[in-house]
């Protein structure tokens, strides 16, 4: 059944990521799987959210945790089978959960079937046409194509050896060299990702989050480019890259909504598109392109009232103008955990992450109080909110990772300059007393558990009133009983600078920023991110009023 328009579950659905194999690990070996995720399903229906999202569980090598895909319609092993999916979708879908799967367009693994066919291939065949092959320059073509950088550091170009072992063409790869670029002008691309769409949509799914959707369409001619050296290595800067954010990508997501629109059940298809502004993010929500797309720069906004009153104020004027929820996120599997990130002794560019020796070092107790009152902030905005496994329990980023056990390409691409993001990828803990805190039997984990991750496992938080998990709960009940995501939105006048205050529906919202204790105004306490001091809301604190 289709909802009737501007009623469709994605405008103000709360979805929470789960990156598989950081979640749960059904049989013993360390890793998370599909198993795992559907024994634990019903914590997240007492959580109260309305969707997951998978992060890539797809058949893959791992080069880059599933982002290089090899096959995109079966399950890797490692994950289980697609009866294992089957299985999990059936769960979620009896508890009331929608489903949403990680789709990977922008380039495939080297491993995958049509790569190895290229690399067969004479330089100019079909085969080679699927993907970003060219020449390269020099006497001898040995010299890259272009200047290109990748993501993950280095050249954005691998050279390849041909059928007669000589030296040969190049191949562009925006992040790991195992991750070969599609070339999207193709029609047999095109034809080729209409089918895996539909592979998904047929099993049940209820939507796509689609990885580096603004990444798909490279400028013409593929003009050298040198991005500036404090930039957003994912395009969020105000700059014309040339292969971040092409008018091209747009005519793709108007023929994938002609897709998902054969299907009943209000289909989602979500970008995660790196843009500087939400105004230019929301021209990828254009009425026949995608339904919700990443807000980024809300992410990225510091802890301070003016930058957070202009990102809210911004977004609730771009999304619905072009009749797009907005939507709200404060981390996920590519950032610092904003238990951590919110409250850093230094500035830590996007990407890079943290570890023992970077300057930048969280700090813990004002970190977490910054992240619970983001959370209260965020959860009462109108439209769609994001929730990252763990940040319910009130995760931080873990810092002191071995250097020996650290698996992000980002580390070794730059010579273990740059820590990446195994940080907010370590598994996460249900059960304190348990091996590996209940993520599985065994006590394996492919990244290793720092020993704090006791005091946060979920076992222990059920039982405390005052635990993050307990006010993500209330927080996440009390959004549905006042249906805050259809809520109408109104800044509120007469408070401090350093104060964010507005009404949302029949809730007044009131976040201290500052320094001081503020006086709160009239209104029953329905949430508060920190216990009170009388009507006084201390700094660092938002509340949830119902009038009185």
């Amino acid at each position: 059944m289709i909802a009737a328009p501007g009623s469709e579950w994605w405008r103000t659905a709360v979805i929470y990521q789960i990156y598989p194999r950081s979640f749960a690990d059904a049989n013993g070996d360390g890793i998370g799987d599909l198993p795992g995720i559907t024994a634990r399903l019903d914590s997240l229906a007492e959580l109260g959210i309305d969707a997951i999202w998978l992060s890539p569980f797809m058949v893959s090598p791992q080069k880059d945790a599933g982002y290089d895909v090899a096959d995109y319609c079966d399950v890797d092993p490692l994950f289980g089978t697609l009866d294992d999916f089957d299985a999990m979708l059936a769960k979620a879908h009896g508890l009331g959960i929608r489903v949403i799967v990680d789709l990977v367009p922008n380039h495939s693994s080297d491993q995958h079937v049509w790569f190895q066919q290229a690399l067969a291939a004479a330089p100019g065949s079909p085969e080679r046409a699927r993907y970003i092959f060219r020449d390269g320059k020099g006497e001898n073509g040995e010299l890259p194509p272009n200047n290109w950088e990748s993501v993950f550091g280095g050249g954005m170009w691998e050279r390849v050896v041909e059928a007669d072992g000589t030296p040969g063409q190049w191949y562009l790869h925006i992040f790991d060299v195992s991750q070969a670029d599609f070339d999207w002008t193709n029609p047999e691309v095109q034809e080729y990702f209409r089918g895996v769409l539909r592979f998904w949509l047929d099993r049940g799914v209820d939507g796509f989050r689609v990885d580096v959707a603004h990444g798909m369409i490279k400028k013409d001619g593929l003009p050298d480019y040198t991005p500036p050296a404090d930039g957003d290595s994912m395009g969020g800067d105000d700059e014309d890259v040339p292969y971040w954010g092409q008018p091209g990508v747009h005519e793709i997501y108007r023929d994938w909504h002609k897709v998902l629109a054969e299907y009943d059940g209000d289909r989602a298809l979500c970008a995660e598109a790196w843009l500087p502004t939400p105004e230019k993010t929301a021209l990828w929500v254009r009425p026949d392109e995608m339904h919700q797309a990443f807000n980024f720069p809300y992410l990225t906004t510091a802890w301070d009232a003016d930058a957070l009153r202009t990102v809210i104020s911004d977004s609730l004027r771009a999304f619905p103008a072009v009749g797009a929820p907005a939507t709200w996120v404060l981390s996920n599997h590519d950032v610092i955990r904003h238990a951590s990130r919110l409250a850093l002794s230094a500035e830590s560019p996007q990407g890079e992450g943290i570890g023992p020796l970077s300057e930048a070092q969280p700090i813990p107790e004002l970190g977490l109080r910054r992240a619970r009152a983001a959370t209260a902030v965020m959860l009462a905005l109108p439209g769609s909110a994001y929730i990252y496994q763990g940040e319910e329990l009130g995760l931080p980023e873990v810092i002191d990772i071995p250097d020996d056990a650290r698996q992000d390409p980002t580390w070794f691409r730059t010579n273990h300059e740059k820590y990446g993001r195994d940080g907010c990828r370590v598994p996460i803990p249900w059960e304190a007393a348990s091996p590996a805190y209940g993520f599985n039997g065994t006590g394996a984990s492919w990244l290793p558990q720092p020993a704090e991750w006791a005091q946060h496992a979920r076992d222990v938080e059920l039982r405390d009133p005052d635990s993050t998990l307990a006010l993500y709960t209330h927080l996440l009940r009390a959004r549905k009983a006042h249906a805050l995501g259809a809520a109408p939105f109104t800044w509120l006048e007469g408070y401090p600078e350093t104060v964010l205050a507005f009404r949302t529906g029949d809730v007044t919202v009131v976040a201290n920023l500052g320094v001081d204790a503020i006086e709160l105004p009239a209104g029953d306490v329905l949430v508060s991110s920190e216990p009170l001091e009388g009507r006084l809301l201390p700094a660092d604190t938002a509340v949830w009023l119902a009038d009185a």
